[in-house]
């Protein structure tokens, strides 16, 4: 299974919390309407001022669907533009891998 991890970094002047709020409430409801999305997760770190990052999205994509499609569309480029409101997208990583499920309850 295809997916991208976005490893997220808050912008400058903002509170771990303050990026929880906008990313949680404003900008994760906008993953909604990505075409050929699945599946979207949110990983919070259980002590912010220990991690490296302030937290990870998870994007779990369609088969045969690929990363370029789904952010040239139009709710993908919504989303992107929205990222200047509460990420610093260069400190931050994404990857995109192939996931296989070693085991599962």
């Amino acid at each position: 299974m295809r997916k991208l991890v976005n490893l997220l970094v808050r912008k400058d002047g903002m509170t771990h919390d303050e990026f929880v709020e906008y990313w949680l409430t404003e900008h994760a409801p906008l993953a909604e309407d990505l075409p050929g999305v699945h599946t979207y997760t949110t990983s919070i770190p259980a002590d912010p001022e220990q991690a490296r990052y302030d937290g990870i999205a998870e994007l779990y994509f369609e088969d045969g669907v690929s990363v370029g499609e789904v952010f040239a569309s139009e709710a993908g480029q919504q989303i992107q533009a929205d990222t200047e409101q509460f990420l610093d997208d260069d400190a931050g990583d994404i990857l995109i891998v192939d996931e296989t499920v070693q085991f599962a309850p």
